[in-house]
């Protein structure tokens, strides 16, 4: 065998600067020598090829680390609290909308038993919607209305013409207007009572009324009655909404009630083309 060159000394050390020869640590092997065979690797790092990689991960690394409820190592000191803003305000729960008084009306005739607004009008209440009730399911509406006329008039009369019960008891003449077929009356009542639930501090049972009207103003046909009841209309509406209350909290119908007055002013002028 060929001695080691001279470049190479016997601690390993590189080649001499300057020297071309490449550095050579031994002997090449023979030529189709066998290698000797790998030792095998200890039965604690062996590892199927063939396995999916899920289960080539140690079992002792599937968890989930909870920052939140993590403690800072001993002697270490927490790091800055983050700071986003402050907590916003949770907003306000939207005011519900009471439903038309018409439809209250009706869903109180159905009911088996009557209530009346108040304990010293519930008897004349139960009595006289009782009567009115039998009358409207007889298809008796105008006697139903003649009635529910009585019925007012005797209320207001021990009780004054602004007590609720009698309050009330409009309500139900001005649906009976309504179902009778007389919309003009029946809007006139409705808005005489939501100024009048305006006054008493009750925007809820005013909205109601102002509703019931914007019901009855619907089945005008009249283009030019329909426009004088409808400024009078979005009037009490208007000054309704401008106040907390449910008038404010449902502003979409107020636009539907200008959208038709709209029409209506062009339905007018073309009528007088």
């Amino acid at each position: 065998m060929a001695p080691v060159p001279a470049a190479t000394s016997a601690t390993g050390s590189g080649p001499t600067p300057g020297s071309a020869t490449a550095p050579v640590f031994g002997p090449a092997p023979t030529s189709g020598a066998a290698l000797p065979p790998a030792e095998p690797a200890p039965a604690a790092q062996r590892m199927p090829l063939g396995a999916p990689p899920a289960e080539r991960i140690p079992a002792a690394t599937h968890r989930t680390v909870d920052f939140a409820k993590r403690k800072p190592d001993s002697g270490s000191k927490p790091g800055p609290e983050l700071v986003l803003g402050p907590k916003p305000a949770p907003e306000a729960e939207p005011e519900p909308i009471p439903p038309s008084r018409f439809d209250a009306i009706a869903e109180e005739m159905l009911a088996e038993a009557p209530v009346g607004e108040t304990s010293d009008g519930a008897q004349v209440w139960t009595a006289a919607l009782g009567r009115v009730g039998d009358a409207v399911r007889d298809g008796e509406v105008e006697r139903a209305a003649e009635l529910a006329s009585r019925a007012v008039a005797k209320a207001s009369g021990a009780l004054g013409p602004r007590h609720p019960e009698v309050l009330h008891l409009r309500e139900l003449c001005a649906y009976i207007a309504y179902l009778t077929g007389d919309p003009a009356r029946a809007f006139d009542l409705s808005l005489d009572l939501a100024r009048k639930r305006a006054e008493s501090g009750d925007p809820a049972a005013a909205y109601g009324n102002v509703r019931s009207a914007a019901t009855a103003w619907r089945a005008v046909g009249d283009a030019e009655q329909a426009l004088r009841m409808g400024r009078e209309l979005i009037d009490v509406w208007t000054t309704l909404a401008a106040k907390p209350g449910p008038a404010a909290s449902d502003p979409r119908p107020l636009e539907s009630a200008h959208t038709r007055m709209t029409r209506l002013t062009a339905r007018a002028a073309a009528a007088e083309a």
